[in-house]
């Protein structure tokens, strides 16, 4: 993969399809995009493409393969595959409700009654489970004989669990991956990976060694074209450095809440701290279609420090998603905060403060849609469809974003872009000064080519220095 931005979207949130999605980027982003991780294109039956039908076709209301591939032409591509579930009006499953235990598929899917001694859980076991729901997750299935099963669903009820134990769940997956790479994947992002691992008297949840095994399976099969693998996960910390020692890339997703805590205090003792440890090996987030995780700041920041960013963005016009893990029932827990980062942020200084403190972190920066635009919480989306989440997923139309770029915050963000993809000191070390807790100062060095960020966290006013081996001096970058 390039050290270029990502672009994070869905295909019908940047223009409605695919086509205008590429037609944006080629106008007014070819300089300040690099890649693009297009969020699920693929027939599905809910979570907005999380509940795939196949990974074999392209939705045809967002375009076709030949779209996906014009694409593939000019930007790098990160595809989704969800190794935790499969959407309930798939074939494999419709086949499994028709047939029952005759159905070739029987075993792709986890069922309670094979899992759970008796056949259920009792509630010692729901409450060890690491889950994304205050019961126990499953549905329970009518099929075509007239008997009924529980089978095991983490998320939505679209979403049936597969069985990563059943050799037919992996002709499966070798079958997916084999399509997406055909495609143009230039990465794969394995979504939602840690729940994939069912193991009894566990939280299932990151069961080791068994995850271990499943990560390296799926990397076996993207090895025959050299494509590297993303997993997932929103837990400790700990966890993501685990991974980046094993040799994988992994998600910095620490950073979106440690830069709201530093603007909105002021103080970057907690995120210098953060610096100083986090892998090199990762990408970098502010904003993403999930909102703002706060889980993995556990112990990076303190319950009070936690508690205080949460506040906040409530003045800020946010809603939360809640924690039902055994570790939060004592408590109550937000799991995710929902809204745009732009909105968090409070100002354009500090939004444009936060995305120079991702660009000159170690890692490969993304940007959500929104965020490339500055948008704003979209309260009538999220009213219109009665769902928290869609606050920070609006869907802008070619009219909009042609509009939205004029943005002064915006036309300052693509400067600073500009200079993260095309100036080459982003390439080797980064390394944090000793200051002042209200200074923070990122050098970025690689050979001749040498950049320096400088901030004040109270003030949000910062500078963007760098050499010019051509000049033979240093020059301030104007944004």
């Amino acid at each position: 993969m390039q050290n270029k931005i990502m672009l994070i979207t869905y295909a019908d949130s940047f223009g409605k399809n695919l086509k205008e999605l590429k037609e944006m980027l080629d106008t007014y982003f070819k300089r300040e995009i690099g890649a693009i991780h297009i969020l699920p294109f693929f027939p599905s039956s809910g979570d907005r493409g999380f509940a795939p039908l196949t990974y074999e076709e392209v939705d045809p209301e967002f375009g076709t393969w030949e779209d996906i591939d014009a694409l593939a032409r000019d930007y790098e591509l990160m595809f989704d595959f969800m190794i935790n579930h499969l959407s309930r009006r798939s074939e494999y499953f419709l086949d499994f409700v028709e047939k029952h235990d005759e159905s070739q598929y029987r075993d792709m899917f986890l069922r309670f009654k094979n899992f759970w001694p008796g056949g259920e859980p009792t509630p010692e076991d729901v409450a060890m489970l690491n889950k994304r729901k205050p019961h126990a997750p499953c549905v329970e299935i009518e099929f075509a004989d007239k008997n009924k099963e529980k089978i095991w669903c983490t998320f939505g009820e679209e979403q049936m669990d597969l069985d990563l134990n059943s050799e037919t769940t992996w002709r499966f997956v070798e079958q997916s991956l084999e399509c997406l790479m055909k495609h143009g994947a230039s990465i794969l992002r394995l979504d939602a990976f840690a729940f994939a691992t069912k193991k009894y008297k566990t939280s299932c949840f990151f069961i080791e060694p068994e995850m271990w095994g499943h990560m390296q399976r799926v990397q076996d099969i993207l090895d025959r074209r050299n494509i590297p693998m993303l997993p997932e996960i929103h837990d400790h910390y700990e966890i993501q450095q685990k991974i980046a020692d094993h040799g994988y890339y992994v998600y910095d997703f620490a950073l979106p809440v440690l830069v709201l805590h530093t603007i909105y205090t002021g103080n970057g003792k907690r995120l210098k701290h953060w610096m100083n440890i986090c892998p090199e090996k990762q990408y970098t987030t502010l904003d993403t279609h999930d909102g703002i995780g706060t889980v993995d700041v556990k112990d990076l920041l303190s319950e009070e420090e936690l508690d205080a960013v949460c506040n906040k963005t409530l003045e800020y016009g946010a809603n939360f998603k809640m924690d039902y893990s055994a570790k939060a029932l004592e408590k109550p827990v937000v799991y995710q905060i929902n809204c745009t980062y732009y909105s968090a942020a409070g100002s354009d200084e500090g939004y444009l403060l936060s995305r120079a403190i991702q660009f000159f972190s170690p890692g490969i920066p993304q940007v959500y849609y929104m965020g490339l635009l500055a948008g704003e919480n979209d309260y009538e989306l999220m009213e219109r469809t009665d769902f928290p989440r869609n606050i920070s997923r609006h869907n802008y139309t070619v009219e909009e974003i042609r509009e939205e770029v004029k943005k002064p915050v915006v036309q300052r963000l693509l400067k600073l872009m500009r200079f993260r993809n095309e100036y080459a000191a982003f390439d080797d070390a980064c390394i944090l000064e000793d200051t002042e807790d209200h200074i923070l100062t990122i050098r970025r060095k690689n050979g001749k080519y040498e950049a320096l960020l400088h901030a004040d966290l109270k003030t949000f006013q910062f500078s963007i220095r760098y050499f010019d081996p051509a000049a033979g001096q240093w020059a301030e970058l104007e944004y």
